[in-house]
């Protein structure tokens, strides 16, 4: 049987006490790969930060199976840029993941430093461990903060609009990474992303968000050809 890791319960979410999602029951199974779909503000993001606890619950109840302070959800944002004139290179950005984890005061040690080298090797770039962190193209960057939020050691991985702003090549890249990392490593993944083609094939369960609220069910009912041109309309090109 599946095991529930994140349940919503009649649950509200918003900003300044004003609901933009609401009455949401859905359970997020451990070894799932999601996708939250739906219009521009229709509150994917919003959805997607209630799930990491960045927002407070306006109303209902959010229950993680999981101990949040031993294994805190990785999170990738949207179109995350770090300073370029901070020469951070792709391991010490990726080396970054490893803190939430470490009690205060304790150095970074050496097992922090192996994770580093091997969340860098798990999304394919353990070859550009030295390079400055701003001169890789927008997919390497991306696949390195997808390193960085697994150095954490997450059960949870949640990313919003990964594959925004990159090009095709470098797209399916970062989806070959994630499919592989939810086949081989169990690892729960749920991503806020507008590209259909690329996660139908990947994700197991789509959670659409419109109107207020959202609705999951299993890839092939809600990407269903007749669903697509009914329901999301021009996002079925996306």
């Amino acid at each position: 049987m599946p095991k529930a890791l994140v349940r919503l319960d009649d649950v509200s979410l918003g900003y300044d006490a004003r609901a933009v999602l609401q009455h949401l029951g859905l359970t997020v199974e451990e070894g799932e790969f999601l996708a939250l779909l739906g219009p521009n503000g229709a509150g994917k993001t919003t959805l997607l930060r209630g799930l990491l606890g960045l927002l407070p619950v306006l109303g209902g109840h959010i229950e993680y199976c999981f101990d949040r302070a031993a294994s805190p959800p990785g999170y990738v944002p949207q179109r995350e840029t770090l300073d370029p004139i901070f020469p951070l290179s792709a391991f010490e950005v990726v080396l970054m993941g490893t803190y939430a984890r470490l009690p205060p005061l304790r150095p970074v040690g050496r097992r922090e430093r192996a994770l580093a080298a091997e969340c860098l090797s798990q999304v394919g770039l353990a070859a550009v461990a030295a390079e400055p962190f701003w001169a890789l193209s927008g997919g390497q960057k991306q696949r390195v903060l997808i390193a960085r939020a697994l150095a954490s050691e997450p059960r949870l991985l949640l990313l919003d609009e990964p594959t925004a702003g990159v090009d095709p090549g470098a797209a399916a890249a970062i989806m070959d990474v994630l499919s592989r990392l939810n086949r081989e490593e169990g690892l729960t993944i749920v991503l806020v992303t507008h590209q259909l083609r690329l996660v139908r094939p990947v994700v197991g369960a789509v959670i659409w968000v419109d109107g207020g609220t959202a609705i999951k069910g299993p890839t092939a009912t809600m990407l269903a050809p007749e669903r697509i041109l009914d329901v999301f309309g021009a996002l079925a090109t996306g």
